[in-house]
C-alpha cells in the first residue's frame, strides 16, 4: 500500500468508528417511540421520525465507508469502476468513498 492509500485506510477506520457510535446512539434514541395515535399530536414521534431519518443516513455512510475499505484491501482503491482510469488523489482526500473520477462524475449530470 502507498502512503496515501494508508492515510485513507486510516482516515476511514476513524470515520467507520465514529458512524458505529453514531449509529449506537441513534439506536438508543430511537427506543422510544412516539405516541401515534389519531389526533394526539405527541412532539415526540417527529422526533422519532428525524432520529430514524438520521440513523439510515449514517447507515449509509457506513456502508460506503466499509466499500472503501473493501476496495483498499483488493488493491482496487482509487480506481474508477466506470472508466478504470485512476480517481485524482484530491479527489480521493475529499470524498474517500467515492468510487469514480472527476470526469466521470460529471457525466452523471
Amino acid at each position: 500500500m502507498s502512503v496515501s492509500t494508508e492515510q485513507a485506510r486510516s482516515k476511514l477506520l476513524k470515520e467507520l468508528e465514529t458512524l458505529q457510535a453514531e449509529i449506537a446512539e441513534l439506536d438508543r434514541r430511537l427506543e422510544h417511540k412516539g405516541n401515534y395515535s389519531l389526533g394526539v399530536g405527541d412532539p415526540a414521534v417527529y422526533e422519532w421520525e428525524l432520529n430514524l431519518a438520521l440513523k439510515e443516513r449514517a447507515e449509509q455512510k457506513k456502508r460506503a465507508v466499509e466499500e472503501a475499505l473493501a476496495r483498499i484491501a483488493a488493491g482496487t482503491y482509487g480506481t474508477c469502476t466506470k472508466c478504470g482510469g485512476p480517481i485524482e488523489p484530491e479527489r480521493l482526500e475529499l470524498l474517500p468513498t467515492t468510487t469514480v473520477c472527476c470526469r466521470c462524475a460529471q457525466k452523471k449530470r
